[in-house]
């Protein structure tokens, strides 16, 4: 009997992980924002060359990189601050209506506690600034 709770109570661990998503919080300006956390290979020190993306917002120092694969190898896209990454619920993520007109990088938004959170794809963002 214990033996068969116990893989129903794993089951169960299971199944959440399956309806969560890891999402990396961080800001650029004033403005924060979430990504896949799959898709953050490390996090560095921002150089010069780094991405900037205006219509994300303006950076106020810029000093850390978010660091993911593309196609054509790294990217780095400059923030202001990293938070953390902490799992979301799929059923709390929610796609921008089309009327919006987002970026065709902003894949959605969700809340963080009372804040909204446009979530971004790396990939995209680079790929809509000719760096792929």
């Amino acid at each position: 009997m214990l033996q068969q709770e116990q893989e129903q109570e794993q089951e169960q661990q299971e199944q959440r992980l399956e309806d969560e998503v890891d999402v990396l919080f961080f800001e650029i300006g004033d403005r924060l924002y979430g990504t896949d956390a799959s898709q953050v290979l490390r996090i560095e020190r921002a150089l010069p060359e780094d991405l900037s993306v205006p219509s994300l917002g303006e950076l106020r120092r810029g000093r850390r990189a978010l660091v993911f694969s593309t196609s054509q190898g790294e990217a780095h896209l400059k923030v202001d601050v990293v938070h953390a990454v902490r799992p979301i619920l799929i059923a709390n993520l929610r796609q921008l209506p089309p009327a919006v007109n987002a970026a065709p990088f902003t894949i959605g938004a969700c809340l963080d506690q009372t804040r909204l959170v446009l979530l971004i794809d790396l990939v995209e963002t680079a790929r809509t600034q000719g760096r792929h």
